[in-house]
């Protein structure tokens, strides 16, 4: 390999460097300066005073749906690629069915189990 193999990655890295650069300059230049008042400083940007700490409390149960929809999300990124090389498994007469069928399968007993304890019923 020679050097001249490196300056797309080199091109690439200038080009990301100097975006950063001209959002940095253009924020220094464009950005909120000279006036400060309590009210202009704070987070809540519309001129009013804020109200309340900000933070508000959620459920646990929306962070339970959330890790949920995240791992049963997760199993479209394994099966999708799966069934892209599906035929080419078959034609290669490779035995690819059972360890779909068994990665489903825990996939199902782990929907089962979160079913029997409840965690996607919201009234409880």
């Amino acid at each position: 390999m020679s050097i001249a193999d490196y300056y797309p990655i080199l091109v690439q890295i200038s080009i990301a460097s100097a975006i950063g650069a001209v959002i940095l300059v253009a924020s220094h230049i464009f950005g909120q300066r000279g006036t400060t008042s309590a009210i202009k400083d704070s987070p809540y940007e519309c001129g009013m005073l804020a109200e309340g700490s900000g933070h508000a409390r959620f459920a646990i149960k929306f962070y339970i749906t959330a890790m949920l929809f995240i791992l049963f999300d997760i199993e479209v990124v394994f099966l999708i690629p799966w069934v892209l090389v599906f035929r080419e498994f078959l034609a290669a007469n490779l035995p690819i069915l059972l360890p779909v069928f068994f990665f489903l399968g825990v996939l199902v007993l782990g929907l089962v189990y979160e079913l029997k304890k409840g965690a996607i019923e919201w009234e409880k």
